[in-house]
């Protein structure tokens, strides 16, 4: 059934002023438009929805029953218009993204103040997964982009360089190598070291370097998260090896931060979306904040 738009808005209009000129007025037409609009909406119900003299004009029964039908009509596709025209402007919409998890450490808080500051009514959602995942997710279209570690992606993914983040080492306040600024992978070697498990994406990056340099590390502990190395280290367990990124000040007095130094180690963060993707105005958006923190960078 094809809406006659028009025809209800002059309707309304007529109802509301009281006299087809305040609807023409109202409606920036001609009188005569607004005449013919009522007529064309009153053939296509079958009904008539005014009673028109020379001198008076008033609202049928059917008229006074189908106006307020007319104006919710009228409301609620304005407001339809205006939530499509507010996503197209980036000013609503669900964000979904899927990331590393030390990105949500210290990378992207500011960022996403600094996005739901702008577009107050977006939704984001945040897959944080290992890094092979984060491919999968985008892959999938289960997340719009994703910031992953540069690495070897599917060839329908394509990347852009975000920032590098190097490899630090974490210690109790009172280990012995907590008063220092740097230290030497090698000198780790006579601690208990908690170290990125097999599954996680530091460890496919920290093995060939670690080869390569003829450095042989004894894990004694292997987690798949930097956060879960954090906690252990807080509690003295052992010492650890994370990204930097994953340290986030004031979260725990007790856990001395140190360069790694002979070799410095560091893994570069990327953008990673589909090829093919045109992304949502609300997704373009965040993308577009988070290239402009790094070239402010």
């Amino acid at each position: 059934m094809k809406i006659d738009i028009l025809g209800v808005q002059a309707f309304v209009a007529i109802a509301d002023h009281g006299s087809f000129q305040g609807a023409a007025g109202a409606l920036h037409v001609t009188q005569t438009a607004v005449t013919l609009r009522l007529r064309k909406l009153e053939d296509f119900l079958g009904v008539t929805l005014m009673e028109r003299t020379t001198r008076s004009l008033a609202l049928t029964e059917i008229g006074q029953d189908f106006l307020p039908q007319a104006r919710r009509l009228l409301d609620e596709l304005a407001g339809a218009l205006v939530e499509i025209r507010e996503t197209g402007m980036a000013r609503r919409g669900d964000v979904c993204i899927a990331c590393v998890p030390t990105v949500g450490v210290q990378y992207l808080p500011r960022i996403l103040q600094a996005y739901s500051a702008r577009y107050p009514h977006n939704r984001i959602k945040i897959l944080d997964h290992a890094s092979s995942a984060v491919a999968d997710a985008v892959l999938r279209r289960e997340a719009e982009f994703g910031i992953n570690m540069a690495r070897e992606h599917h060839p329908e993914l394509a990347s852009v360089p975000l920032t590098t983040d190097r490899y630090v080492l974490i210690c109790h306040h009172t280990h012995p190598l907590a008063k220092r600024r740097r230290a030497t992978w090698a000198q780790l070697k006579p601690y208990p070291l908690i170290f990125a498990g097999e599954l996680s994406g530091n460890r496919t990056l920290l093995d060939p370097v670690l080869d390569a340099n003829r450095l042989a590390l004894r894990s004694f502990y292997e987690v798949q998260r930097s956060s879960t190395a954090m906690g252990l280290v807080a509690q003295g367990v052992g010492i650890a090896v994370v990204p930097g990124l994953a340290v986030q000040e004031g979260a725990y007095p007790d856990v001395r931060t140190i360069q790694l130094v002979e070799p410095v180690v560091s893994r570069s963060l990327v953008l990673i979306t589909r090829k093919s993707a045109h992304l949502s105005p609300a997704a373009q958006a965040l993308y577009d904040m988070i290239l402009t923190k790094e070239s402010k960078n």
